[in-house]
């Protein structure tokens, strides 16, 4: 059976040039003490970016397609890192958003049974990040957007962004929604080991899939399809919980307590949400989220190049999933977000 990771990512020299000529946050630079190079969101800490790292998100040609080899991926749904485009003005996030979108598809040209992809779009500029997420997808051949959990001021549940919402359902494109350093200031007190992969980055991408439902988006855009990686960012094990609200006596005579849905709060994560499996080897966390949600909404999802390809193939295998259990996970479930082999 074929293996399609639906979790990798890849830069541009662009985005590169950007963060070390950005004078404020995102940006690179060098740390004198340790005089490696660090990739700051906010003067707190900072991510340490060497040279390995870059090299494996710049390389997409014969390197990682080796690379793929020899791990048994077939297939990998590539996606610009972190921090996205909307990171940055509205000007050069188009001009940045633009080059890697073209960059990438030509990667997928190059390598058409080896390659998909996901969009990033110029968010600030909502007009702009509409018409590049129809060109991407009808034009350039990508499967969707690829976004993350803040806009340095800002929530994806906002109303200024539905317009990406709606082109996203109408497209039928899937939106990758990705962490990245979270905008909270209490998440980022002790650098990454609290705002990175630890803990912050789950906290505020669970906090937007919540904020949207709650928005009233899954009722505005019913068929709009939703990734987010690490089995869910925690939202498997609070299933339950997250309907509290929408399920208490006393809560609900209460008219006007709580924002209208038409559903509860885990119905939206049933119907509207996948989840990969990047980044979290725990069996107890697969095992959670299968029963939560199913297995025909999880995904393989490596995190390459941030974690191991073979490491993450390894606790799957090792979890002794059955044989449609297999083929739902490493290709079938794929089929619903368009992506067919």
């Amino acid at each position: 059976m074929k293996r399609i990771d639906f979790e990798t990512h890849f830069v541009t020299q662009g985005w590169v040039d950007a963060l070390y000529a950005n004078s404020g946050y995102p940006r690179f630079q060098h740390d004198p003490a340790t005089k490696n190079r660090r990739l700051f969101y906010q003067p707190e800490g900072g991510e340490p970016f060497g040279d390995v790292l870059l090299d494996k998100l710049l390389e997409m040609g014969a390197g990682r397609i080796g690379m793929m080899d020899a791990e048994g991926v077939d297939i990998a749904v590539v996606s610009l890192t972190a921090p996205g485009v909307e990171q940055f003005g509205p000007a050069l996030s188009v001009r940045l958003a633009i080059d890697a979108n073209d960059q990438l598809a030509g990667a997928i040209d190059k390598y058409p049974d080896r390659y998909r992809g996901y969009a990033a779009l110029p968010v600030k500029d909502v007009d702009a990040a509409v018409r590049e997420l129809e060109r991407s997808v009808k034009e350039l051949g990508l499967i969707g957007w690829k976004t993350h959990s803040n806009y340095g001021d800002s929530y994806l549940d906002e109303k200024r962004y539905w317009p990406i919402l709606a082109k996203a359902e109408e497209l039928g494109a899937s939106i990758y929604l990705h962490p990245t350093v979270p905008m909270i200031k209490e998440l980022r007190t002790y650098g990454v080991a609290l705002s990175g992969p630890p803990f912050g980055f789950g906290v505020e991408t669970a906090l937007v899939m919540l904020r949207l439902i709650l928005s009233g988006a899954f009722d505005a855009f019913p068929k709009l399809k939703v990734v987010i990686g690490h089995y869910g960012e925690f939202l498997p094990f609070l299933m339950h919980r997250i309907n509290w609200a929408y399920a208490t006596p006393h809560v609900v005579a209460d008219t006007g307590a709580t924002p209208p849905l038409k559903r509860k709060p885990a119905d939206y994560l049933r119907d509207n949400m996948w989840v990969s499996t990047s980044g979290n080897y725990l069996p107890a966390a697969f095992k959670c989220t299968r029963e939560a949600l199913g297995m025909d909404r999880i995904l393989l999802g490596t995190d390459h190049p941030y974690d191991s390809m073979k490491d993450c193939l390894a606790f799957l295998e090792s979890l002794e999933l059955s044989a449609d259990e297999k083929s739902l996970l490493y290709g079938k479930n794929a089929a619903a977000l368009g992506l067919t082999v």
